[in-house]
């Protein structure tokens, strides 16, 4: 970390600054390298580290400890950070005064803040600001977010809004209060001079802020001029903000100086003033964006306050964000400026979709555009002619004040804002939402269905496909597990994560510098695997007995797992659980030594991943307990049950590469082995590649899985049976592109001694690409092959490859009347909305007088397509059959525009797989 001159301050300076807020001596070690560091005895005296960006405080680390109970090292910045800086867990951040990350458009630096740390304002006038053209990379997880917030909150004091300052972003995008020439820099309000914003690029990049919670903060820096929780200063769209917070700021919550930055999942409660507030040309969009007034009726002012240029308020470029899928609740708050929902002003645009602005019966009105003495409002002119847009939206407010219109000088209205609002498509006036005491739709609200699909109206680059109204349905509460005020954002020190974590022991580094941790046998305790060491597993490991003795293996993002010595597998045995919980920039790998080292990657170098679940299984016993022993692995590692809903863990944004050790003669282990899990595990973003046996397999159970990614294959890419009844969406399936060992893209079973038991196998599929290639060996490549009385129900399906692959589609007969024909003739087995290009597209099954062919197309209505290059480019789908929408089938899929797994304008894909290249 390199410091600038504001940044180099003297110990004595340090001192002075430290004593009134740290509640003791500062004693900083004035020796520039110390070798051994202090060796805690008691939460009074934590660790010295001398490697940690900043300068360590003895006293906040004392206060800090004994608040929280165990050893916090506490790091303090403050000045102008010129070199790129990371922020660990390794300690807590203290900020002091205007911390700046570059100077503006010099000295840039990119500031990266991992997982889970927090970040605190020290002295009450303490914020943090990111300069143009430095980076802020603050990625948080749904466990573990990134927290700034007031010393009090992390002392367990009492904690208040303008307890600190707040967070700064300024960028290069368009303010309309840049000069028509010239160089751009507007002073951002509220922050010491040099503080600019401005120019000309509406993509320009700040970086990152995702699971980010922002609690008490808008300190005063003058009478009546509070910083914003966050404020954006002409920030651009190629800025990631996405699961943001903020908490119980003094003046507005997020602030839009210009700029076009995007925000999706944004959480606003208990703001003091606006909560959202733009002015000067912003023209963002925001997608699930939830506001909610303090519920006890303190300070509050507007949901949305909404401005272009006071002066000239038909100034280009023109204030005109985009919005879908906000829920604005007020409160009764009744002082200087009352609780109220939206306010158009001074010119703004503003198009608003699936949204409900709705709160208690004292709340001032719900939405109110601006007039003029003259009767000249621009805002007015705006609502008329469109640049102001209202679709699909509740006006709910139970104050008897749902509008207040426009009105001249002399109170003669301008525009009556009610029956505008009416006008326009799918907007209701109504004053019982029926959202339950946390914001989310209770059943049988109106809000429910009522939205219109803006991915396909709007914006699909952007916006998300959706059907109700507001920031939430009523299954899917995005806000739990990281935000403040739904079981996450809380303050608690991270567990020491230097050296290898309790349960693993320490081996000689695995590329000579790393530290390498082994897990050997059966763990029994809860267990987390801490980012920047290596894992060895070292033969088969267990989570948990089978039933006792259970734990929970957390895995932080972009840790490595691999297999040291080859027959090496993990398994997560019934009522244990895995939570890998990586995200796209740092995936959770699980991989072979050779690959880790450096060395030739090859299908078979270690085993693979073992999940054992309490759903059920069509080979369980019709009565007393079940207990399946899993292929491929020792005995004793058994599954089934009756839980469908069983819950296993999570797997989001995980590779499993390289696996498939032959346990024995053609005994190799699957990439991820799926035995009786239950719909309650989530399983999304996954891939399997290079594996020697199947890629992922199914016996029997009820998981679901989305963005699932299998690439060279080298037997079945899916493989199900025994009654598996799980559900697939977003799933690319792609054979070796040098044609070495494949087998099919799915082999589907339910029961080989009895084609016809229940529950019979029956998954739903949609959006599945198959793209084979021309391996002819013991296996040949091929597509699809339903036999052994399985079900299924697939919609918007491709397979296709090159010429010289297998069939495309093959059915199972045999000797008599095939049980999975009899599935294809009575709808248990269907194909929708799907096309095959393939050389050879169908096999008939043997012994049965039935056409696959006249089947999948007579019947079921698919296509036949002329070959690969007609329906994939790489793995993009460029076929144009509509698609079906599943997701008006179950609420579990997404609806999509397009068969197949990925769209060129949508590739969900990249940044986080290997081998599609």
């Amino acid at each position: 970390m390199k410091l600038s001159g504001l940044f180099k301050v003297s110990l004595v300076a340090a001192a002075i600054s430290l004593a009134g807020c740290g509640g003791g001596d500062i004693n900083i070690n004035v020796e520039e390298n110390v070798t051994e560091p202090t060796t805690p005895t008691d939460p009074t005296t934590p660790p010295v580290s001398t490697d940690l960006p900043g300068e360590y405080s003895q006293s906040l680390s004392n206060e800090v400890s004994t608040a929280l109970g165990r050893d916090v090292t506490v790091q303090v910045l403050s000045g102008v950070i010129t070199e790129d800086t990371t922020l660990t867990t390794d300690a807590f951040w203290a900020l002091d005064g205007a911390v700046f990350v570059g100077n503006d458009k010099a000295d840039s630096a990119t500031l990266t803040i991992e997982p889970g740390a927090v970040v605190f304002g020290n002295n009450g006038s303490d914020y943090l600001v990111v300069s143009r053209d430095s980076k802020i990379e603050a990625t948080g997880t749904k466990n573990d977010p990134i927290i700034f917030t007031s010393k009090q909150d992390v002392v367990g004091e009492q904690t208040a809004a303008g307890q600190w300052g707040g967070m700064v972003l300024l960028g290069n995008g368009i303010s309309n209060k840049c000069p028509a020439e010239g160089d751009c820099a507007l002073q951002v309000e509220g922050v010491q001079s040099g503080a600019v914003f401005g120019g000309t690029d509406n993509e320009d990049n700040s970086g990152t802020l995702k699971y980010v919670v922002v609690k008490n903060a808008g300190f005063e820096v003058a009478p009546d001029n509070e910083l914003n929780g966050i404020t954006f200063g002409a920030v651009g769209s190629g800025t990631t903000v996405e699961y943001l917070q903020v908490h119980n700021n003094s003046d507005d919550g997020v602030e839009f100086f210009g700029g076009a930055v995007n925000l999706k999942h944004v959480v606003l409660t208990s703001i003091d003033d606006d909560s959202i507030d733009w002015d000067n040309g912003y023209q963002g969009k925001m997608q699930f964006v939830y506001v909610e007034q303090d519920p006890n009726s303190t300070d509050a002012n507007r949901g949305i306050e909404a401005d272009n240029d006071g002066t000239t308020p038909s100034k280009q470029p023109k204030s005109l964000p985009v919005i879908s899928n906000l829920t604005i609740i007020g409160n009764n708050f009744d002082g200087e400026d009352d609780a109220e929902g939206i306010y158009l002003r001074e010119g703004t645009g503003l198009h608003l979709y699936n949204s409900v602005i709705t709160g208690s019966d004292e709340m001032g009105e719900c939405l109110e555009i601006e007039g003029a003495a003259d009767g000249a409002s621009e805002t007015v002119n705006n609502a008329n002619d469109g640049t102001i847009l209202m679709q699909n939206t509740f006006m709910s407010c139970t104050n008897g004040e749902n509008f207040k219109d426009p009105v001249d000088a002399n109170g003669n209205s301008l525009l009556n804002v009610e029956t505008w609002f009416s006008a326009q498509s799918g907007n209701v006036i109504n004053n019982k939402p029926m959202l339950g005491t946390n914001g989310q739709p209770i059943a049988g609200s109106p809000l429910l269905g009522a939205g219109q699909d803006v991915a396909n109206t709007v914006d699909g680059s952007f916006f998300e496909t959706v059907d109700f109204v507001g920031a939430l349905n009523d299954s899917d509460d995005w806000r739990q597990g990281w935000a403040f005020g739904y079981g996450g954002g809380e303050i608690s020190a991270p567990p020491a994560v230097a050296g290898c974590p309790t349960g693993t022991t320490s081996i000689s580094p695995v590329d000579g510098s790393t530290t390498t941790c082994e897990l050997t046998g059966k763990i029994t305790s809860d267990i987390t695997l801490t980012s920047g060491n290596y894992y060895a597993l070292s033969g088969a490991v267990f989570i948990g007995g089978d039933k006792e003795n259970s734990a929970t293996l957390t895995i932080e993002p972009g840790v490595t797992v691999y297999g040291r010595t080859g027959d090496d597998y993990l398994v997560i045995s019934r009522d244990s659980k895995i939570n890998a919980n990586g995200s796209k920039d740092a995936p959770i790998s699980f991989t072979s030594s050779q690959d880790v080292t450096g060395g030739t990657t090859a299908a078979g170098q270690w085993g693979g991943l073992v999940l054992l679940g309490n759903a059920p299984s069509n080979k369980c016993p019709a009565e007393g307990d079940c207990a399946l022993q899993v292929e491929g692995v020792e005995s004793g590692a058994v599954f089934g049950g009756t839980d469908t809903t069983d819950n296993s863990g999570t797997l989001r944004y995980v590779r499993v590469m390289n696996g498939g050790y032959e346990i024995a003669p053609d005994n190799e282990l699957n990439g991820i082995t799926f035995g009786g899990v239950g719909s309650g595990t989530t399983v999304e973003y996954v891939q399997v590649h290079q594996n020697a046996d199947d890629g992922v397999e199914f016996f029997g159970g009820n998981v679901q899985a989305k963005y699932l990614v299998l690439t060279s294959i080298q037997d079945d890419s899916i493989d199900w049976d025994n009654g598996f009844q799980g559900k697939l969406q977003h799933v690319l399936v792609k054979q070796a592109a040098d044609n070495s060992d494949a087998n099919r893209g799915i082999e589907a079973d339910n029961d080989g001694s009895s084609p016809a038991k229940t529950p019979k196998s029956n998954p739903m599929i949609a959006n599945l690409t198959i793209i084979g290639n021309t391996f002819d060996g013991e296996d040949d490549s091929e597509g699809m092959y339903f036999r052994e009385g399985t079900g299924a129900q697939i919609y918007n399906t491709v397979v296709t490859g090159p010429s010289g692959m297998g069939e495309c589609l093959e059915i199972e007969g045999g000797d008599g009347a095939s049980e999975t024909v009899n599935n294809a003739q009575d709808g248990t087995l269907m194909i929708k909305s799907s096309v095959i290009a393939c050389s050879e597209n169908f096999k008939d099954p043997s012994g049965v007088d039935f056409s696959v062919e006249n089947w999948w197309t007579a019947t079921l209505g698919n296509l036949v397509a002329t070959g690969q290059t007609a329906v994939v480019n790489g793995y993009y789908t460029i076929d144009t059959t509509q698609a079906t929408d599943v997701s008006a089938i179950d609420a579990y899929f997404d609806a999509t525009s397009h068969i197949g797994a990925v769209s060129a304008d949508n590739d969900w894909t990249a940044g986080w797989t290997v081998g599609l290249e």
